[in-house]
């Protein structure tokens, strides 16, 4: 099971009220509702390795080259240039503080927490995905990670509708059932459509369901702007029109859409752990961010 952390802990500080705090009035409802959540997710689904896959860069320096408006609306804080920082993300006043005791409490745990310095959180799990050896559950709210459902692989993302209590088992059927297109067509997908949350401009014109309908008769990408090129297609002159106008978008947006698969990520051990790694200093983060149930319920869960 690999964890879209900051995708969850986001979830968490807006379904949890901010009035769950710490002894000292500092706000862990971001802290307390991941650890329900991780809790909720091995309980339910039993995984034997569990790794919480981490944002070291939200919004990659390569990306935004590649495409300059890739998540701007999002920038808090600009990295001042040159520097080898990634911008600010603009997220809640009480949520930031809270980031660093999560990843405080994962290690104390001692469940596994990888994240690649250039890297978002997506693309250290598509690297992981593609190691795999066996099923792996993805747990994440974002839609583009459908990209790496595979049945033959066993791959699928567990998609929260209300909580992690109700999820969306997104496997290769209900992603035809849906959009028309199966894992590794649904990159195209989203870069013919569009993101506005990720600021991807799509290619004007051509909303989510002429993207499938092209898909399904040209293939890929590579086929429908064939197809664009080809005079005797069956493109409308409208279809073709916008493709070819947005062809710089096209031929630079597939690896700003993909994940990546080849992130030097660290080794480590997956392995869901029975006992904390780290007790003395668990029960000092307990104690002082005032965890108490949610801790508590996480560690009864691990040690089933």
């Amino acid at each position: 099971m690999l964890l879209d952390t900051a995708s969850l802990y986001f979830r968490a500080y807006f379904g949890v009220p901010d009035s769950v705090r710490a002894p000292d009035g500092t706000p862990v409802n971001a802290v307390r509702g991941l650890l329900d959540f991780i809790a909720r997710l091995v309980q339910d689904h039993h995984p034997d390795d569990l790794v919480a896959c981490m944002d070291f860069d939200w919004r990659p320096q390569w990306r935004v080259d590649l495409i300059p408006s890739y998540k701007a609306h999002r920038v808090a804080e600009e990295a001042p240039e040159g520097s080898a920082e990634p911008d600010v993300e603009e997220v809640p006043d009480t949520l930031s503080p809270q980031v660093p005791v999560i990843e405080d409490v994962l290690d104390a745990l001692g469940i596994a927490r990888i994240g690649a310095a250039g890297y978002e959180a997506d693309d250290v799990i598509g690297t992981l995905t593609g190691r795999a050896a066996g099923p792996v559950d993805v747990v994440t709210g974002d839609r583009d990670l459908f990209q790496l459902i595979d049945d033959r692989r066993g791959i699928r993302i567990l998609y929260p509708l209300k909580g992690v209590g109700t999820l969306q088992i997104t496997d290769g059927t209900l992603l035809r059932e849906k959009y028309g297109v199966d894992g590794s067509g649904y990159a195209d997908l989203a870069l013919l459509r569009g993101d506005p949350s990720d600021g991807l401009p799509g290619v004007p014109g051509i909303g989510e369901k002429t993207a499938a309908k092209l898909l399904d008769a040209y293939g890929d990408l590579a086929g429908i702007m064939a197809a664009a090129d080809d005079p005797a297609s069956k493109l409308t002159p409208a279809q073709r029109r916008r493709l070819t106008e947005a062809r710089p978008y096209i031929e630079v947006a597939p690896k700003v859409v993909r994940v990546a698969t080849d992130v030097p990520v660290p080794d480590v051990d997956p392995a869901l752990p029975a006992e904390p790694a780290d007790p003395e200093r668990l029960e000092a983060l307990a104690v002082q961010w005032g965890l108490g149930g949610s801790l508590q319920r996480l560690l009864t869960t691990l040690q089933r």
